[in-house]
């Protein structure tokens, strides 16, 4: 998956400016005159927007207007958001996509697709979900991470930033509190957790604050005078607003949010429940499919994959049961490494063994390299086995596959070569970046994500594995079959908890039963299902679909078939739904055929 971010809270926490032009950014091609013209200045003017209310965004993007300030994040800020929405689908109204060009046609399906999702998801009101375990204002410094800090305006603008931080954290305060009033609140299990985050923010000395982390690193061309000042202000804003504010937080989340908090897990108990997990299944797998035909989906990939589990078991001669034999690769040492260290150095290893096989599937690689990090020690005990963040626009930052560290032995070495291939190449970093790099597309399409899209295609990397020969030992060949049974468990448990009533435990006890991961990382995965309702389907479904094409082509090309140019036509408008993935891939196939 990508850097931890939810549509729920990262994606709408935007503030609001008038922002002046910017040299720095890529630039879209010239707006093209005639019916295609009043499109693309539509596009130009609400990336503008998006920038703009989306301030963080920006900045990890390499637009450094906005290095000064925070989302708004206030009720007042989403309720105005929730209403530009509506004017911008009353001002594509005004459009007629007969008269545009294909690919235009394409774009303003994708921009008024987007908008008329936002708006169908308005009566929610789940923006109050405003914050999870794994992302939310009490991690807001991991925002340095992805920024640059070379000269002395970079480090000016992050102290303005450290000065703004207590009206953000009172502003996510108060979206909490209305929240609790309209009953709109994250389930008490996963919430839990959250305290001990923001206990890590509350420090004695302003030097250890996560916060002041990039001023330990200052670059020795800046003068010793400002280092100095930069050094001060810097303490003084800590000290005197960061800490007051999470302190504040920290009282009002205990005795306040966590209270009201839901009692089980599941979205049934939000207002409109079953209607508001439906559209969250609508969003995120950009299909027409309910919660139940998409739980019965994952029943039968359960089947299916547990068949393959078993003769891939009798191929090695394994004695005993699939239950055995989950037991065995849990638990074995040989299947662990002994520490962090040797992790992390055998994933970086493994990443660069598979770049240069690339060209045997791809014709057109992203220019873009990436590189392998740890996850920050403060989230790795709640989040995620690995997620990837993608580069900034104006090339600024490589992308980066995160791993993993905390307590190695339950990482096992067997499932790293399919998570390799999902995070990095020929996973997400090859489709994100080269989607970033298609320099004829508005930008809102090359920074586009399309959840089902992207993890789709993530997934169906992994099974790249087997034709690029890298899965060369029965133990890497059923890593790879545990994650698809991962993503295909996910179908049944996310459904069953939030469509169906299942309580956490029952969800824990399925994964287990199915998966050979260990309790650490599949009651994590649970949680992280339990408080982002919708966005585990997305695998699965995606990846489903891009096989389904494939098998498609194939059938219809025959000998005329070649899987690169399949994976050109797959990448190269970027991220989109699948229905129109499916007939960009349909139009292919008839103008192969003539």
């Amino acid at each position: 998956m990508r850097a931890p971010c939810t549509v729920l809270c990262a994606a709408l926490l935007m503030s609001s400016c008038s922002p002046p032009p910017c040299p720095a950014r890529p630039t879209t091609p010239a707006a093209p005159a005639g019916p295609d013209a009043a499109l693309h200045t539509l596009f130009d003017t609400e990336w503008e927007h998006e920038l703009a209310e989306n301030p963080t965004y920006a900045s990890s993007l390499g637009d450094h207007r906005f290095d000064d300030r925070w989302p708004d994040a206030s009720p007042a800020g989403f309720e105005r958001r929730a209403a530009h929405d509506r004017e911008v689908l009353a001002r594509l109204a005004a459009i007629d996509p007969a008269r545009l060009s294909h690919q235009d046609r394409v774009s303003f399906e994708l921009f008024k697709r987007d908008r008329e999702l936002n708006v169908e998801g308005q009566p929610f009101r789940l923006w109050h979900l405003v914050l999870n375990q794994r992302d939310g204002i009490q991690n807001a410094d991991d925002l340095a991470d992805s920024l640059r800090f070379t000269t002395l305006r970079d480090y000016q603008a992050w102290i303005a930033r450290l000065r703004a931080l207590p009206a953000y954290v009172d502003q996510v305060a108060e979206t909490l509190r209305q929240g609790i009033a309209e009953h709109v609140v994250q389930p008490r299990i996963a919430m839990e957790r959250v305290p001990a985050q923001i206990d890590k923010q509350l420090v004695d000395d302003p030097d250890r604050s996560p916060f002041f982390a990039p001023l330990r690193r200052m670059p020795g061309s800046l003068p010793q005078a400002d280092r100095d000042r930069l050094l001060a202000e810097a303490r003084s804003a800590i000290v005197d607003g960061v800490i007051p504010a999470y302190r504040r937080f920290r009282d009002f989340f205990v005795k306040e949010y966590l209270p009201a908090c839901f009692p089980e897990a599941g979205a049934w108990q939000l207002p409109q429940g079953a209607q508001a997990y439906a559209y969250l299944a609508r969003l995120y797998t950009t299909t027409s499919l309910t919660p139940i035909e998409i739980h019965d989906i994952g029943l039968r990939e359960v089947a299916r994959i547990r068949g393959e589990m078993v003769a891939l078991a009798q191929q090695i001669g394994f004695k005993g049961s699939l239950a055995d034999l989950f037991v065995w690769l849990r638990t074995d040492p040989q299947f662990f490494y002994p520490d962090g260290p040797s992790l992390f150095e055998a994933y970086a290893a493994m990443a660069k063994r598979v770049d240069p096989l690339l060209v045997r599937l791809f014709r057109t690689l992203p220019r873009m390299p990436y590189g392998v990090e740890a996850i920050p020690d403060a989230m790795a005990p709640d989040t995620t086995t690995a997620y990837y963040r993608e580069p900034a626009a104006d090339g600024s930052r490589a992308g980066t596959f995160f791993v993993n560290l905390y307590q190695p032995r339950s990482r096992p070495r067997w499932e790293m070569m399919a998570l390799t291939l999902h995070e990095s190449v020929p996973g997400h970093h090859l489709q994100i970046a080269l989607a970033s790099e298609q320099e004829g597309l508005p930008e809102f399409r090359r920074h586009a994500s399309w959840t089902a899209y992207q993890e789709g295609w993530g997934l169906y990397a992994e099974s790249l594995g087997a034709e690029l020969g890298l899965y060369d030992d029965p133990y890497s060949r059923f890593g790879q079959l545990a994650y698809q049974m991962w993503r295909a468990v996910r179908l049944v448990v996310d459904t069953g908890m939030h469509a169906m009533h299942w309580d956490r435990r029952r969800a824990i006890d399925y994964f287990l039963s199915n998966v050979p991961k260990t309790e650490l990382d599949v009651t994590n995965e649970i949680d992280r299902y339990i408080a982002w309702p919708g966005q585990a389907l997305a695998y699965k479904i995606g990846e489903l679909e891009i096989q389904r094409l494939r098998r498609h082509a194939q059938a219809e090309l025959g000998d005329r078939f070649d899987v690169r140019t399949f994976h050109d036509v797959v990448l190269r408008d970027g991220a989109m739904p699948l229905d129109v993935l499916a007939r960009q891939v349909d139009d292919w196939i008839v103008a192969q055929k003539r």
